[in-house]
């Protein structure tokens, strides 16, 4: 079955391609290519997000995340509100 294209034409769809953009998005902490490719489909960025996302104590995108039904980013939000009490 063939992947569904991405809404962003200038993001890979090769799933190959695809790993390589997440990776190097990660290395540059690239938030706006991750949050293009977890868009598109990319688990791998959307984790991605909600790691550099913690660790940047950036909790306006984990509050985003866990909107869009991210439980990982939930727990994360969870875990930094109660470290901030």
């Amino acid at each position: 079955m063939p992947a569904t294209p991405p809404s962003d034409p200038a993001l890979p769809t090769d799933p190959d391609a695809v790993a390589l953009a997440v990776e190097a998005a990660i290395e540059a902490e690239d938030l706006a290519l991750l949050r293009r490719l977890a868009d598109a489909g990319s688990s791998d960025a959307e984790d991605a997000l909600v790691e550099l996302a913690a660790e940047r104590g950036d909790l306006e995108e984990l509050r985003r995340l866990a909107a869009l039904g991210n439980t990982d980013a939930a727990d994360e939000l969870l875990e930094l509100e109660e470290e901030e009490e």
